[in-house]
């Protein structure tokens, strides 16, 4: 029996997606198409795979056994891929990264130009995206990479873990939240709140306060600057803020549960698609540069 891996990637799309429409818009192709492929694995099979019964396609026992050891053949075959392509010393054409906008921006960019400086031929883009969005992005546009504060871990994301980055509580020195020697929450919530949102709308930042009122900036570097305007308080990556705190132009806010915390972000690519020469290339350069 001649198995065809395009027919295993149609079923593993569906399942993912939840859809044959969804994974037809994934996978650029007609939705026919994609019921056929998968009618035709069944067939050379002699297997049911999919419970078609309900509103979201799910898998039968069957389809679970089949779907986990197809998997594995996808790996190896876009390793094998990845191997060629090393072996002969190929750049991919293109490479796609996302960046969680609460990360040193600088990082990236210093990456970038190691590779540019190799000589790299492959066509590298970074889009900036924020809390939720980022992994969204990241699996909805097929990145290759995301540096992420947070996401939803899953059998077929590898990531390890970078530098750690320290936030602050901070105001404009004007501000009467400047003027507390403690701040509780209560007090916290009378004054404006200023926060970034990604750009699905998500509103799941676990570390905002339930202030009445609520800015919200389409980035850190806009954050700045309303607080520095006195616009509100807010949380900042001190790497960000480091110089104001330093000449007094932002106050770290005596908040009573903590006004400073840690996260450790982490740099994900996928398990089921092989980073090529320049993506291999890029995350060396990328965990060199955060962790050094």
């Amino acid at each position: 029996m001649s198995l065809d891996l395009n027919f295993m990637l149609a079923l593993d799309t569906v399942v993912r997606e939840g859809s044959v429409a969804k994974a037809a818009q994934r996978l650029h192709r007609a939705q026919s198409a994609i019921s056929y492929q998968i009618k035709q694995l069944e067939q050379q099979l002699g297997l049911s795979l999919l419970d078609r019964d309900g509103y979201r396609v799910k898998l039968t026992a069957a389809g679970e056994v089949i779907l986990n050891e197809g998997r594995r053949l996808l790996i190896q075959a876009n390793q094998l891929e990845a191997l060629a392509r090393e072996l002969n010393q190929e750049w991919e054409a293109k490479l796609l990264v996302i960046v969680d906008g609460i990360l040193p921006l600088q990082t990236v960019l210093k990456a970038l130009k190691g590779l540019a400086q190799e000589g790299a031929p492959t066509r590298v883009q970074v889009k900036v995206e924020f809390l939720q969005g980022v992994q969204h992005r990241f699996e909805t546009e097929r990145a290759d990479l995301m540096l992420v504060k947070d996401f939803v871990p899953h059998p077929h994301l590898h990531a390890e873990e970078l530098a750690g980055i320290e936030c602050v509580l901070c105001v404009a020195p004007e501000h009467t939240l400047a003027q507390m020697r403690t701040v509780n929450l209560a007090q916290l919530q009378e004054h404006t709140e200023l926060s970034v949102q990604d750009s699905i709308r998500s509103g799941n930042d676990q570390h905002v306060f339930g202030s009445e009122r609520v800015f919200y900036l389409d980035g850190f570097f806009a954050k700045k600057e309303a607080l520095l305007m006195g616009l509100g308080y807010g949380w900042m990556p001190v790497f960000l803020v480091k110089q104001e705190l330093k000449k007094k132009q932002l106050i770290e806010i005596q908040f009573d549960e903590g006004s400073r915390y840690r996260f450790t972000p982490r740099l994900v690519h996928r398990r089921d698609q092989a980073l090529g020469r320049a993506g291999r290339r890029l995350t060396e350069l990328l965990r060199a540069e955060a962790l050094g």
